[in-house]
């Protein structure tokens, strides 16, 4: 009995790390390429068009799933 929970709790940590796709990494790279661009303009306008860029990369690549994996998905609170 103990080894089936240990399979069933060794088979749920890996379903988790799954979740996180090549496709959602390589929309992680992009963002931050589009982020380190961002902060090296000194183009107020540029660095905020830049950032919008990142912020939509990451929220698409976030939603791709469904909503199934949430932690690259930007907080875009206007409160912050």
């Amino acid at each position: 009995m103990r080894i089936a929970i240990a399979a069933v709790a060794a088979l749920g940590a890996l379903s988790l790390a799954a979740c996180e796709s090549s496709a959602d990494k390589a929309a992680e790279q992009k963002a931050d390429s589009l982020e380190a661009q961002a902060a090296a303009t000194p183009n107020e306008a540029k660095e905020t068009q830049l950032n919008a860029a990142a912020d939509a990369v990451e929220q698409q690549a976030g939603n791709a799933d469904g909503g199934a994996t949430t932690a690259n998905t930007p907080d875009t609170s206007p409160s912050k």
